[in-house]
């Protein structure tokens, strides 16, 4: 009876055709094994950094509790309506500074006013100002950074310069400043604001990774073969350089809400009759030995809604950093 042969001797046997065999056999034996936990997907391709990224997004309880409570914020900023029926304007001073009773768990503040029901539809200033500032924040900072980044040269220097000046604005010195002259109640001013003055945030970040991305192997073949700026920044250098973008602006959206409650409650950020937190907390500095419930409420809401977009952010942030998996 043979004895069995080994890998080696069965190719020297079998000659360059039983190589190539073997070899095929090899990988067909690959194929039906796709997949595994060395970080790669279907039929053994590697998975991408975003779908590693939501694979440990869903996984991580930090993201799931703050978004949990950011969707349960946008549907009520959207539908104040649906646990809150009052009105927020509404004023009885008869009330003025009362405590929890029947139908105002939160009582009632200096002018009468049910505490729940601001609170409630205070969320949605809060939200849009978030929001709008942020979407502003990103689009203007990654445009503006994106270019000087790619294109260099005085484009750049100018820039630097430029964000420089900016970074060297105290930044509630700068809202005293430019929301004084403002008489809006509205939330645009403040958002125009907020984006004024922080996008070169942004623009630092989106220049750095799009200096680090166009240095790449496949962005210098893409050039070799022709690509116009245009497409080279669309499809190569945008999706690869665009995470530390995100990750920034999730962070930076609960810090532009407290942003807006400081300036409301310094008076020069959103004026009566709009509703927001830092009027209230504002309103009710003065009477917190007395009636504590008036400033409590609204606070906690503030602390709670920052504290959710900034859990968010860090989350995003671990997972989509390479250099903590």
């Amino acid at each position: 009876m043979p004895e069995p042969q080994t890998p080696d001797e069965a190719i020297s046997q079998a000659g360059a055709g039983g190589a190539t065999d073997l070899a095929m056999e090899e990988g067909t034996s690959l194929e039906k094994n796709p997949g595994g936990p060395d970080g790669t997907g279907p039929a053994g391709k590697p998975r991408s950094l975003w779908s590693d990224a939501w694979r440990d997004l869903r996984r991580n309880p930090v993201f799931i509790i703050s978004s949990l409570v950011i969707l349960f914020l946008v549907i009520i900023s959207i539908w104040p309506s649906l646990i809150a029926s009052g009105d927020p304007l509404q004023a009885n001073l008869d009330d003025a500074q009362k405590g929890s009773e029947p139908g105002h768990p939160f009582g009632f503040d200096p002018q009468g006013r049910d505490v729940y029901t601001r609170v409630v539809y205070g969320t949605r200033t809060s939200v849009t100002v978030g929001v709008c500032a942020t979407l502003g924040v990103a689009i203007l900072g990654s445009v503006l950074g994106g270019l000087a980044g790619f294109f260099g040269g005085w484009w750049d220097a100018i820039l630097s310069r430029l964000t420089d000046v900016f970074f060297g604005i105290p930044v509630v010195l700068g809202g005293l400043v430019f929301l004084s002259v403002v008489t809006s109640s509205t939330v645009w001013p403040v958002v125009g604001f907020i984006v004024l003055l922080g996008w070169p945030q942004i623009a630092r970040i989106a220049r750095g990774s799009v200096i680090t991305a166009k240095q790449n192997d496949y962005v210098q073949a893409a050039r070799a073969l022709g690509a116009s700026n245009s497409r080279m920044m669309l499809r190569h250098i945008t999706p690869n350089a665009i995470a530390p973008v995100i990750v920034v602006a999730t962070i930076a959206l609960g810090t532009y809400i407290s942003l807006e409650a400081t300036l409301s409650f310094l008076g020069v950020g959103l004026k009566d009759p709009a509703v927001s937190w830092g009027i209230d907390i504002s309103a009710a500095a003065n009477y917190i030995r007395n009636a504590p419930h008036m400033l409590l409420w609204p606070a906690g809401a503030l602390a709670v809604t920052v504290l959710a977009f900034i859990m968010l952010g860090d989350a995003v942030r671990d997972a989509l950093d390479p250099k903590l998996r």
